[in-house]
């Protein structure tokens, strides 16, 4: 890893101080390349020749080793859901299991091929269950020589105390609007500034959902509408995650509410006039119920079989609480 996302700097520079003889916590913001940063920090220690920086060359053997997926001195472990496609029709685990942790059983007792160091990164570490997490602990109380867990996550919080106690932390460095807008600028998101608001201003986010536009747009358009289309909207939708769409429900509701209470947005800049006028009657209590049936959506959308129908029922219930807007 040569380069580094703009924000990320001095973070790098950090580490290149910190000597951890068993586990680091890379924690922070989702969507600001923590797990990046991770892996370029993992194969730098790897690295043969680094350079002044702290940077793998490269070049080397273990260079070449680690960019084709095969140095023998790293593993990392990812939910299935991040890492691979059902063959039986399930979907793909969110969790670590117990058993991923347990198949580094016989990597923790080889010695380092080189002999220097091991990594195992572990992302998000907030996705091990809780077998996985106690097989972890034992593994982070006595770990050979030479090996390192660099756990990733955004939720440090849902981690055991006791995996907590074990690592050093590190709170990686979370961009500012400007630097974010700038390096989606590049990137060639549009209204870089809107898109960075929109993904709860997490820079990586902003550039994953730019290619969801088209859909978003339309459901932005359609919650504009006195009379919404809801089996026109649903079957647009069809075809985008549910916990995407959803999730841009939410902070469409968040807006609405936080308009109505304290006259002022976070993820729609600029719609001030129009969500103002959406909200002026209609009541705080049903805002309040809207909120709570998409916290109970986002949950059912992991798990729902068939997209249109849970868009329909979605919308009408949408509809039916902020009906005095539409009268």
């Amino acid at each position: 890893m040569s380069e580094l996302y703009p924000w990320q700097k001095e973070d790098w520079a950090r580490l290149q101080r910190i000597r951890a003889s068993q586990g680091l916590l890379f924690q922070g913001q989702k969507g600001i390349g923590k797990l990046e940063l991770a892996i370029g920090y993992a194969k730098s220690l790897l690295c043969e020749k680094p350079g002044d920086r702290g940077f793998a060359c490269g070049e080397c053997p273990a260079c070449h080793w680690f960019e084709q997926g095969s140095h023998p001195d790293y593993r990392l472990l990812q939910p299935e859901s991040e890492t691979e496609e059902s063959e039986t029709g399930k979907k793909p685990s969110r969790q670590i299991s117990v058993d991923q942790i347990r198949s580094l059983s016989d990597f923790m007792g080889m010695t380092a091929h080189q002999g220097g160091r091991r990594v195992v990164i572990i992302c998000p570490a907030e996705a091990m269950n809780a077998n996985a997490a106690n097989a972890l602990l034992k593994n982070l109380e006595e770990p050979p020589p030479g090996l390192l867990f660099i756990l990733v996550t955004h939720r440090h919080h849902a981690l055991l105390p006791t995996i907590l106690s074990r690592c050093i932390r590190v709170v990686l460095s979370s961009p500012d609007a400007e630097t974010a807008t700038r390096f989606l600028a590049k990137e060639g998101v549009k209204n870089p500034l809107d898109a960075l608001a929109r993904s709860g201003f997490s820079p990586l986010l902003a550039l994953q959902d730019a290619g969801d536009g088209d859909a978003r747009e339309k459901l932005m358009r359609a919650l504009q509408q006195r009379q919404m289309d809801v089996f026109g909207v649903a079957e647009a939708l069809q075809k985008t995650e549910q916990t995407l769409v959803v999730q841009w429900l939410q902070q469409w509701c968040h807006d609405l509410v936080s308009q109505k209470l304290a006259g002022r947005l976070r993820y729609h800049p600029g719609y001030e006039r129009l969500i103002g006028n959406l909200v002026e009657p209609m009541d705080a209590l049903d805002l309040v119920r809207l909120q709570v049936l998409l916290k109970t959506a986002k949950k059912e959308a992991r798990h729902t079989l068939n997209p249109r129908l849970f868009f329909e029922s979605l919308l009408f219930n949408y509809c039916q609480l902020v009906k005095p807007c539409h009268s």
